[in-house]
């Protein structure tokens, strides 16, 4: 499962929160103060979307899903940023009211919110839970035979 910091994702819905980082000058940690969003913190245009595919080769059927990234260029900068935010987060600094231990930051792009209405629903977050720094029971490392 992929926790989010007060339920599991699968069964909840999302809980919207956007990351404002500052840097303390004495500690030069970076910490994180939570906001409620409405939407919309991804500027320009953005469409994430499954593509199922099929071919056949001398009668054999091969098929297989990809995910499609596609944004204008103000789309895909707004996309990285949020990328970086999550990446860049220290889960550790974060209050357990915010993000309990176990618990991994994540954010939830929404079609015709966040990203175009041709969108699927998206979950950008982090392997790392909060404390244990385990990932969650289904992640199979590309490393692992």
């Amino acid at each position: 499962y992929f926790y989010c910091s007060r339920f599991i994702c699968h069964s909840a819905k999302p809980r919207n929160v956007m990351c404002d980082f500052a840097e303390s000058t004495q500690q030069q940690k970076i910490v994180m103060k939570y906001k409620q969003t409405k939407g919309n913190e991804i500027q320009g245009e953005l469409d994430i979307f499954i593509s199922h595919n099929e071919d056949e080769n001398d009668g054999e059927k091969t098929t297989w899903d990809e995910v499609l990234i596609h944004g204008n260029p103000e789309g895909l900068r707004s996309f990285a940023k949020l990328l970086l935010e999550i990446a860049e987060l220290n889960q550790e600094n974060v209050e357990d009211k915010d993000l309990p231990i176990g618990a991994s930051e994540h954010y939830h792009l929404r079609p015709g919110i966040e990203l175009s209405k041709s969108s699927n629903e998206v979950v950008v977050g982090r392997l790392d839970a909060k404390g244990t720094l385990r990932f969650y029971d289904r992640y199979i490392s590309k490393d692992k035979k």
